[in-house]
């Protein structure tokens, strides 16, 4: 297992699979996606290709049971961020057990470990099917697991993210936000005329490292803790001798399970009206623009238990179970109704000039996906 895995990994790494919504001429994911339809029709898997937005492709791969069993689905990205900075990113090298290189870590070892488990699960006798989704953009808006959630018909799916070995039941949401404040442009020389935006949000930026500050301070959740927010980019104005009519200051807020698009905008409308109320003059609106949900799954489901028992025959201990604070694509299957788990291997350097896997934790991983397949799938 652990030679075929560090192959077929570093296989996926060289074929690059930059997200082209991230980065302006990135291949996205078409080649990626049909070298893992070739490689699971050739370990005997029933393989398709499937165009979910123009030029993004999602793989999925089957093995299909006799009948009568429950469905497992095995998830993992195949884009990655972009590559600037990285000192040869697509020629993957090994050095003390890793695996280096662009999508090492997050997550071309996960998608490998998660093939070879369809592959040998094709070779248990299960009645259920174990069914690999390969998916395009999750990196940016997840249309790949998007479609998958509404074709697939699964009991149960297992996230493969890497959580260093841990069980992760809960993971962080966000809400992109925008506040648009007002002012009026005029010369320079004629503050009698001019009102300045830039400066009116001034009172907004405050009340938004105020709410943070309270956020975290007050944690609502026992494994994610509290929700948070940051103000993430600012534009304004038009040259030097003119007063801004208009500013606009886009933030984060980081949720936790209980929080919503709406609570989360009434708070930054209060925000803006604690700042008008200070200042009569302040004309500013506050509004969402993306949203993604935060995951939660029940610590008794039977893929939590299901996951555990097989992570610690694998590891040879009991698994920590956790929260994570970066979102994945388990909020898409757990919002469809699959009960899922996040777990994935050691590593270092999502997003970093520096990305590696440890391969035997990968190797790991994957014994223990067999293994909750083996159960489950029965």
């Amino acid at each position: 297992m652990r030679e075929e895995l560090e192959q077929l990994a570093a296989d996926l790494v060289a074929i690059e699979s930059t997200n082209p919504d991230l980065v302006p001429g990135g291949s996205g994911e078409e080649a990626i996606a049909r070298f893992v339809a070739g490689w699971a029709e050739r370990a005997g898997l029933e393989a398709t290709l499937d165009e979910v937005a123009a030029g993004r492709w999602n793989a999925v791969a089957v093995a299909r049971g006799s009948g009568g069993g429950a469905t497992l689905l095995l998830n993992a990205h195949m884009d990655t961020v972009g590559t600037a900075g990285m000192d040869a990113p697509l020629e993957p090298r090994v050095e003390n057990g890793r695996l280096y290189g662009r999508g090492a870590y997050d997550m071309k070892t996960s998608l490998a470990a998660i093939l070879l488990t369809a592959a040998r699960a094709a070779r248990l006798g299960l009645r259920g099917d174990v069914v690999v989704a390969a998916v395009a953009d999750e990196e940016v808006a997840s249309v790949g697991s998007t479609a998958v959630a509404r074709a697939v018909r699964a009991d149960a799916a297992i996230v493969a993210e890497p959580t260093g070995e841990r069980v992760a039941i809960a993971h962080r949401g966000f809400v992109w936000l925008e506040v648009e404040t007002a002012g009026v442009a005029a010369h320079g020389s004629r503050p009698d005329l001019g009102v300045d935006a830039i400066a009116k949000t001034g009172r907004i930026l405050t009340g938004i490292e105020e709410l943070d500050r309270r956020l975290r301070a007050s944690p609502t959740h026992p494994l994610l803790g509290s929700g948070s927010l940051h103000a993430s980019l600012i534009e304004g104005g038009t040259e030097l001798s003119t007063y801004p009519a208009r500013c606009v200051v886009r933030a984060e807020r980081r949720t936790v399970p209980g929080e919503s698009r709406e609570s989360v905008e009434a708070e930054l409308r209060d925000v803006v009206a604690r700042a008008a109320t200070a200042d009569p003059e302040l004309r500013a609106e506050a509004r969402a623009t993306f949203v993604r949900e935060p995951f939660e799954v029940d610590a008794s489901a039977a893929i939590v238990a299901a996951v555990r028992r097989a992570a610690a025959g694998a590891l040879g201990r009991e698994p920590e179970v956790v929260g994570v604070p970066f979102w994945t694509d388990a909020a898409i299957f757990s919002g469809a109704g699959i009960p899922t788990v996040v777990f994935g291997p050691l590593g270092e350097g999502a997003h970093a000039h520096v990305e590696w896997v440890d391969l035997d934790s990968a190797a790991r991983c994957a014994e223990a996906y067999l293994a909750v397949a083996a159960e489950l799938c029965a």
